[in-house]
């Protein structure tokens, strides 16, 4: 087999016989409504793509599965997906034209004689493991899986690669011990080393030192351990850190300094001297790695620092986010959704049997603000002047992605829009109530 890398986890396999599997492609333009770029720029030709056998797709979250690159690459190749209770993803792919294949959890799917791929859920499929954890996404019942993160396995009879993509140690690491029980060795693992999200760098209360030096430097360090986890399981023989490459753009690039996220190379260097089994490889963009030889195709050369930070402040800053582009918008506007949204919000905090003296605050135009309960005694509408709260969660977002995210997660979503980097959040005291920020990606109408 031959591994070939794209960008963030966006890989080819190939075969001996030819036989191709493309995995999460975002291979152009923009996500997250426009805030994710690819740095460095990829020179891609859509056309190479076309003679592929099978996509796959790990899960929903738009930087693996990326509608404007699906869009280019021809419908009559199959996509394969885990077979979800929530058929969202299904939806979305079956929307633009794609052939949907769904495999349920642990089964092996026939690429070509001697070349399988077997998808596992994050949760092993197991409800109650997924509900306690509240993986990313979807909330729903406790009878049923509602973690929306996959890995996958591909074999051949002598070599085998795991792609852990997005899933995080806590939920997946009773699935892997099985797995590890019934698979044995790895010849290949592609590990996460860091986290996407708004915290610590949309966190307003933080100074800078603080996101950099106290909060991010705790998640920086969690997420290499997650991925120490993962291969400390697996004893994979080779391992390659993936995924986190994206950069931020436009109004909010100035964020980019505060993500935290460990350069490639120090990625690298922290997992070579922690584990001691295999060995780590990093690739370029179009380069590969050969499993039959362990050789790559060439040397990986990592980009210029400064030219990375001289591009953001003076090029990539100045990109448009899709919503910038929407008509203005005004305080009527939103609350012609707002009732609706609370309904749905409060039925599913009522579901998730959660409450919380936490109220949470929503910028709004002519200096407003609007006040949720999250324990059953409704909103209201305030003046940012009257503000004088304790006990609370704020969240500022640009008018008219507000005015997207209430209207519906067919406009956009409250998960994507802070993995985004597109909410600012403040909060007293310094808590993190997980249900919370769950029960709020239903606040929409």
């Amino acid at each position: 087999m031959k591994l070939t890398y794209y960008n963030n986890t966006s890989v080819l396999v190939e075969n001996q016989n030819g036989k191709k599997i493309l995995f999460d492609p975002w291979l152009i333009g923009k996500t997250y409504y426009g805030s994710w770029t690819i740095y460095p720029e990829v020179e891609i030709n859509m056309e190479d793509f076309k003679d592929i056998d099978y996509i796959h797709i790990s899960h929903i979250h738009p930087d693996h599965c990326h509608i404007p690159t699906l869009e280019q690459i021809p419908n009559n190749i199959p996509i394969l997906i885990h077979n979800w209770d929530d058929k969202f993803v299904k939806r979305n792919l079956e929307r633009i034209g794609k052939q949907v294949i769904e495999l349920d959890h642990g089964d092996q799917f026939k690429i070509d004689d001697d070349f399988t791929l077997q998808v596992y859920a994050a949760d092993g499929c197991n409800p109650q493991e997924c509900f306690n954890f509240f993986g990313c996404g979807k909330i729903g019942s406790p009878n049923k899986s509602v973690g929306i993160d996959t890995f996958s396995l591909l074999k051949s009879s002598d070599k085998t690669i795991m792609q852990i993509n997005d899933c995080q140690y806590p939920l997946t690491q009773n699935t892997l011990k099985k797995i590890k029980t019934e698979h044995g060795d790895i010849d290949l693992m592609l590990v996460g080393y860091t986290g996407a999200g708004s915290y610590p760098q949309c966190w307003s209360d933080y100074s800078d030192d603080e996101k950099l030096n106290k909060f991010g430097a705790v998640k920086r360090q969690k997420f290499l351990d997650w991925g120490m986890g993962f291969m400390d399981i697996m004893k994979p023989k080779y391992y390659m850190p993936y995924a986190g490459t994206y950069t931020l753009c436009g109004f909010l690039s100035h964020l980019e300094k505060f993500k935290v996220t460990p350069e490639l190379p120090d990625a690298l260097t922290y997992y070579e001297d922690q584990y001691k089994e295999g060995k780590g490889i990093l690739l370029n963009p179009k380069e590969s790695f050969d499993l039959n030889t362990n050789t790559q195709s060439a040397p990986y050369t990592h980009y210029d620092p400064k030219e990375r930070l001289n591009i953001i402040e003076n090029i990539l800053c100045k990109e448009k986010y899709e919503y910038e582009s929407d008509p203005e918008v005004s305080l009527k506007d939103l609350k012609s959704n707002i009732h609706s949204a609370y309904e749905r919000y409060n039925n599913k905090r009522l579901e998730l049997k959660f409450k919380t003296d936490t109220n949470i605050y929503i910028h709004l135009p002519e200096k407003k603000l609007l006040k949720i309960s999250a324990n059953g005694n409704g909103y209201n509408i305030i003046n940012e002047s009257d503000f004088n709260d304790s006990k609370f969660v704020k969240y500022k977002v640009h008018f008219k992605l507000l005015n997207r995210l209430l209207k519906g997660p067919r406009y956009a979503h409250w998960n994507n829009a802070e993995i985004g980097s597109h909410i600012e959040f403040s909060r007293k005291p310094e808590i993190y109530e997980r249900k919370l920020y769950y029960s709020m990606n239903f606040f929409h109408s």
